[in-house]
C-alpha cells in the first residue's frame, strides 16, 4: 500500500457580506479579513461576533436542561448530607483523569465522603469495571458516580443493580440504543436530552453536573455558613481534559477551554505547574495542552496507572507532585519508544498489502496503550479508516480512528456482528474483537468502508481560508488573529496561501535537522518562516514555491517578532 502525496489545496467557502464585514470592523476596531474570519467561524451578526470573542461564563446553559440532571444532584445531595460514601469511577485518558479529579476536588469540597478508581488498561480494560463495582458493594459504598464512560456498561450497570449500588452515568460517548441500568444518565447525545450543546467532553459533562449540584446545595441551604466552592478554580481541568479529548472547540466548549487556559497559565496547581516543568512548557494554549501536557498525562493511562494523573492533580505537595511528573515524563519517553517500533511494524506489514480503502491490522506483540496514537499516525500517512488491533491469546483490543468523512461509530455497528464489543465516536473508536472473528471483521469493515468512501475522499485535502499577499502581513495583524484562539478541532487556527514565494537564507533546526527555516521573499516584502518537520521537502525550497502557512507571533526571550508557520508547501506552476 502506497503512502498518500498528493493533496488538494481548497480555499473554504463562506459568506463574508461587505455591510457585516464593515460593522464588525467598526465596533470591534479589526481588519476586514480578520472580520471575514469570523463570519468563516458561523458569525452572522454583531452579537454573536460579541459573543465569540467574549466567551463569557454568564451565559452558560441552564444545567437543569440535561436529562437526568434533577434525579443525579437529589441523589449526591442526598449522599453528602448523610455522609454516605460516593465512588467516582473515571477512565485512564486525559479526559477521565481531569474528570475524576475535578469530582473528587469539588465535592470533597461539598463536604461529600468520597473515593476514585481509574481502572487499568492492561487489566480491567476500558469502561466501567466490573472488579470495581464487586470491590465497592464489598466496601459498603452504594452510589458509584462515573465520569466519560458507562455509556454502553449493559452488563456492569446490571451488576451495580444487583449488588444493591446506585449508578449515575455522565458519559459523552455515543449512546447506544438501549441505554443501561441505573438510576440517572447524564449525556447530552441521548434522546430526549434539551441541553442545546451535543458535544462537551466528559469533563464538560461531569462540571455541568457540579453547577447543577452547588445550585441544588444553595437552594436547600445545605452549605449553612460554610463558603461556596468557586467552580472557576476548576476549569484549568475542564480545558485539560475538553482539549485533549479533541472535541470541537466551538461555542461552549471554546468558552471553557478559554476560560481554563487562562487559568492554567497563571494556576497555583501544584501538578500542572510540574507537569509544565517536565514538559518545558513556557507559553499555555492548545498545542502546549495537546502536544505537551495531554500526553504526558495519557502516559499514565497507557502503559501503567492512571490514578497517578488523579494524585498528581490533587496534591499541593511540592515534592510528591514534582516525582509524579518526572514519572510520567519518564513513561511518556517509553511510551515514544512503543509506539514507533508498532509504527515500524505496521508500516512493514503494509509494505506489500493490497491498496485497499481501509487499514485494519492485529498482532500479538503490540501495546494496547499505543494503538490508537499508531493507528492515528498510518491515517496521516496513507488517509484511509485505520484499526488496530493488540492480541492477548484468543481476545484483541482494538483502537480505530476515522478519515475521508468515514462515521467511525457508525461503520463499527454496522460490524457489530463480528465484534465484542464496540463505542466511541464519528473519529475515534475502540472495540474488541476475537482471533476467530478478525479476518471475517476485516473484510467486512472494508465493504462498509468502499459502501461509503468514494475514491475521491482519500485524497486528503488541505484547506486554506484566504490567499495574501506579504505585504498584507505584519506583526500587528497577528496579533489581532490571536483574538480569535483557542484553536483546535472545530475552530482551526486560520491557514493562508502565499503565492510566488522565494526562499532564502534556508536552514535546518531542531537536534536531528528535522525542521526547516527560511525567510520568504515577495515583491520586496519579507517574512520569517518556519517549517516543522518538513526537512523531506527542503530541496523545493531551491525554487520559487506556493505555501500554505499561519500568521503568528514568535515570542523569545521576551521578545515577540511575526513568523508564518509553514503547514505546505508546492513548487509554483509556470
Amino acid at each position: 500500500m502506497e503512502a498518500v502525496t498528493e493533496r488538494r489545496w481548497v480555499a473554504r467557502e463562506f459568506e463574508r457580506p461587505t455591510l457585516l464585514v464593515s460593522q464588525v470592523c467598526s465596533k470591534f476596531g479589526l481588519r476586514p479579513m480578520t472580520a471575514g474570519l469570523l463570519m468563516a467561524r458561523g458569525c452572522s451578526d454583531t452579537d454573536q461576533v460579541a459573543e465569540f470573542l467574549d466567551s463569557r461564563l454568564a451565559g452558560l446553559p441552564d444545567p437543569s436542561l440535561m436529562l437526568g440532571m434533577e434525579v443525579a444532584v437529589a441523589r449526591l445531595a442526598d449522599a453528602i448530607t448523610a455522609g454516605e460514601p460516593i465512588l467516582v469511577h473515571g477512565d485512564y485518558d486525559v479526559d477521565g483523569i481531569s474528570g475524576a479529579s475535578m469530582l473528587v476536588e469539588v465535592l470533597s469540597a461539598f463536604g461529600a465522603n468520597v473515593d476514585y478508581f481509574l481502572p487499568l488498561r492492561l487489566h480491567h480494560g476500558y469502561g466501567l469495571s466490573a472488579e470495581a463495582i464487586r470491590s465497592t458493594a464489598a466496601d459498603g459504598t452504594k452510589l458509584i458516580l462515573s465520569v466519560d464512560c458507562g455509556i454502553s456498561a449493559h452488563e456492569e450497570a446490571e451488576l451495580a443493580a444487583q449488588l444493591g449500588i446506585d449508578l449515575i452515568i455522565t458519559d459523552h460517548h455515543h449512546p447506544p440504543e438501549d441505554l443501561p441500568r441505573s438510576i440517572a444518565i447524564l449525556n447530552p447525545l441521548q434522546p430526549g436530552c434539551q441541553f442545546p450543546f451535543k458535544s462537551l467532553a466528559g469533563v464538560g459533562v461531569a462540571f455541568f453536573l457540579l453547577v447543577g449540584l452547588r445550585r441544588h446545595l444553595r437552594d436547600t441551604g445545605a452549605f449553612g455558613e460554610r463558603k461556596e466552592f468557586d467552580l472557576r478554580r476548576v476549569l484549568d481541568l475542564v480545558a485539560l481534559g475538553t482539549i485533549a479529548d479533541l472535541v470541537p472547540l466551538r461555542g461552549l466548549n471554546r468558552t471553557l477551554a478559554k476560560q481554563g487556559l487562562k487559568l492554567m497559565s497563571s494556576t497555583s496547581r501544584s501538578g500542572i505547574k510540574a507537569l509544565k516543568k517536565v514538559a518545558d512548557v513556557k507559553e499555555v494554549n492548545c498545542g502546549a495542552v495537546g502536544f505537551r501536557l495531554a500526553p504526558r498525562l495519557n502516559a499514565a493511562g497507557r502503559l501503567e496507572d492512571a490514578a497517578l494523573g488523579v494524585r498528581l492533580l490533587l496534591s499541593e505537595d511540592e515534592q510528591e507532585v514534582g516525582a509524579i511528573a518526572g514519572q510520567l515524563d519518564q513513561w511518556n519517553r517509553e511510551r515514544q519508544d512503543l509506539e514507533k517500533q508498532t509504527l515500524d511494524a505496521a508500516l512493514l506489514e503494509l509494505q506489500d498489502a493490497p491498496d485497499r480503502k481501509s487499514i485494519v491490522l492485529g498482532d500479538d506483540g503490540w501495546h494496547q496503550g499505543v494503538i490508537g496514537i499508531v493507528a492515528s499516525r498510518l491515517v496521516e500517512r496513507f488517509h484511509r479508516p485505520t484499526v488496530l488491533v493488540a492480541f492477548d491469546g484468543d481476545d484483541g483490543k482494538g483502537s480505530a480512528r476515522s478519515a475521508a468523512g468515514f462515521h467511525l461509530y457508525e461503520g463499527l455497528a454496522a460490524c457489530s456482528d463480528h465484534l465484542t464489543a464496540f463505542g466511541g465516536h464519528a473519529a475515534a473508536a475502540g472495540l474488541g474483537v476475537t482471533r476467530d472473528s478478525f479476518a471475517s471483521f476485516a473484510k467486512l469493515f472494508e465493504q462498509t468502508v468502499d459502501d461509503r468512501v468514494a475514491e475521491e475522499d482519500l485524497i486528503p485535502t488541505f484547506y486554506y481560508d484566504e490567499e495574501i499577499t506579504l505585504d498584507e502581513v505584519s506583526l500587528d495583524w497577528a496579533m489581532e488573529l490571536e483574538i480569535l484562539a483557542p484553536f483546535g478541532i472545530g475552530n482551526p487556527e486560520p491557514i493562508f496561501m502565499v503565492r510566488q514565494v522565494e526562499p532564502v537564507q534556508v536552514a535546518s533546526l531542531g537536534k536531528q535537522g528535522e525542521h526547516l527555516r527560511f525567510t520568504a521573499c515577495q515583491g520586496g516584502f519579507s517574512a520569517a518562516c518556519v517549517a516543522f518537520g518538513m526537512m523531506d521537502q527542503r530541496e523545493m525550497l531551491h525554487g520559487v514555491v506556493d505555501m500554505l502557512c499561519t500568521v503568528g507571533v514568535n515570542r523569545w526571550n521576551g521578545r515577540e517578532s511575526l513568523q508564518l508557520r509553514v503547514k505546505a508547501l508546492r513548487p509554483t506552476e509556470g
